[in-house]
């Protein structure tokens, strides 16, 4: 399939071809122009922890092998808009670089609860509660993006999880049948639900970063409760 080329003013646009089934390796080209929006803002809070498994409120998968985990405050989870997403805290004794995967509707903005693993990077287990300040970040990550489709999912009821991205996710974008792109809500649980449906599929969808980043993916096909992977990960935030 021809390679599609997107430009838009002061952000950075990463183009990339055809989407491969999971498993399969991509050499579409990459693309980088200029980006003016940042995030440097650093929120303050408290810090806990809990039984974390990897589970929780946006809808993840257990990851026993990697506890680096943990649930955001209500407010700042911000209707699944941080799921996913990795932050650094620093505390007490030191810091540490967690993923997003459940909400925690008791905290205060601010606040963030841990897995054990990861509190004991920055205080001992027996304080229980102790200062923090925390930021987003955008780590290396290995492989592209991955779209999981959810159980019950069909060409008239479309839900779609993005997984695996450097950057949280802004806005999830898939193109109709007319040419026109149509932007699909986040729910809750931390997947874009098109309650009418996005159509038999294959689809092309586009992901936006909070940085202004683009991920066009093309041929990406209706499999229900599966995982396919996309042709590019987001670059790093500068």
């Amino acid at each position: 399939m021809p390679l599609r080329i997107l430009v838009f003013a002061s952000v950075w646009i990463l183009i990339v071809g055809i989407v491969p089934v999971a498993g399969a390796q991509s050499h579409a080209p990459v693309v980088y122009l200029p980006l003016v929006i940042r995030d440097a803002f650093e929120r303050t809070g408290e810090g806990t922890y809990y039984n974390a498994d990897g589970t929780g409120n946006c809808s993840f998968d257990p990851s026993p092998e990697d506890l680096m985990v943990a649930a955001m405050n209500h407010a700042d989870y911000d209707n699944a808009a941080l799921c996913g997403a990795f932050i650094e805290i620093v505390g007490p004794k030191g810091r540490v670089t967690v993923r997003i995967v459940d909400r925690c509707p008791e905290c205060a903005r601010g606040d963030v609860d841990m897995s054990p693993q990861a509190f004991v990077r920055i205080a001992d287990l027996s304080a229980g509660r102790v200062p923090i300040r925390w930021r987003i970040v955008s780590p290396a990550l290995t492989g592209p993006i991955a779209y999981r489709f959810k159980e019950g999912s069909s060409q008239w009821w479309t839900a779609v999880q993005i997984r695996n991205h450097r950057n949280p996710v802004a806005r999830f974008e898939y193109l109709r049948s007319d040419g026109q792109w149509q932007t699909v809500p986040r729910a809750m649980y931390n997947y874009f639900v098109a309650s009418s449906g996005m159509g038999p599929g294959p689809y092309t969808f586009r992901v936006t970063d909070m940085y202004g980043n683009v991920l066009i993916d093309t041929g990406v096909p209706l499999i229900e409760g599966g995982v396919i992977n996309g042709a590019a990960q987001f670059p790093p935030a500068p």
